[in-house]
């Protein structure tokens, strides 16, 4: 069963953890960038990366490649913002819905605390 990880991580903790999934399964990795970057220190990086996944938003991303055919299964992966996944994540979902509901799909979370049921729950609801 040939795998991808595809996933955001901001300050590096997914990023990590894509790596280990990838070199266990084995998997390729597919990273998401946003055109615009969050911030990624101080007061601004939780305002506005909390509003985005709040409100759901959908950002542009950088070209990234991924051929749905060549894969049986895929692993998303995301930091949880807001108890919900970040909005990479969620514009990779929106864009490849159809393809990925063809798919055998995981999931990881990473979190600095709380609980992650509810990005569980929500990124379960985008997926359909």
């Amino acid at each position: 069963m040939k795998t991808a990880v595809v996933y955001y991580s901001m300050s590096g903790n997914t990023d990590y953890a894509a790596q280990r999934i990838a070199e266990d399964v084995p998997a390729d990795l597919v990273r998401l960038e946003p055109v615009k970057a969050y911030p990624s220190k101080g007061f601004k990086k939780f305002v506005w990366g909390g509003k985005s996944a709040l409100m759901a938003e959908t950002p542009e991303l950088l070209p990234y490649d991924i051929d749905f055919d060549a894969y049986d299964r895929i692993v998303l992966g995301t930091p949880m913002w807001a108890s919900t996944f970040a909005p990479p994540l969620r514009t990779f979902i929106r864009d490849h819905k159809e393809a990925l509901a063809q798919k055998r799909i995981a999931a990881f979370v990473c979190s600095s605390g709380g609980n992650a049921d509810k990005t569980f729950a929500k990124l379960e609801e985008a997926l359909g």
